[in-house]
């Protein structure tokens, strides 16, 4: 039986998303969708997008309609640098120790 665990923390989630572009919520879901395979629900994306303000990561920018785009701040793309890094020796050292067995 095969098991498949996948990144699914929004807030890292949301990060990649925006580190391509300006986008609304639903855009980010449905980005979100294509490139993890996640499906984050409103509450959940709504949730880490408050979180992610409140940080200083990402800001909301002001729109003509009802829908408001997000961007990533400099601060926001530094974080993600830093966890992608993070995640990136995890990764070398799982290849490296199944080279062992």
């Amino acid at each position: 039986m095969s098991h498949v665990i996948v990144m699914t923390d929004p807030t890292l989630l949301v990060l990649a998303s925006l580190a391509d572009g300006d986008k609304h919520g639903y855009a980010m879901m449905e980005d979100i969708q294509a490139f993890a395979g996640v499906r984050l629900g409103p509450g959940t994306l709504y949730g880490a997008i408050t979180r992610l303000e409140g940080c200083g990561w990402i800001q909301a920018l002001h729109s003509p309609d009802r829908r408001r785009p997000y961007r990533l701040t400099a601060d926001g793309r530094r974080h993600l640098q830093e966890e992608l890094a993070g995640l990136e020796q995890i990764v070398k050292a799982g290849q490296r120790r199944l080279k062992h067995v």
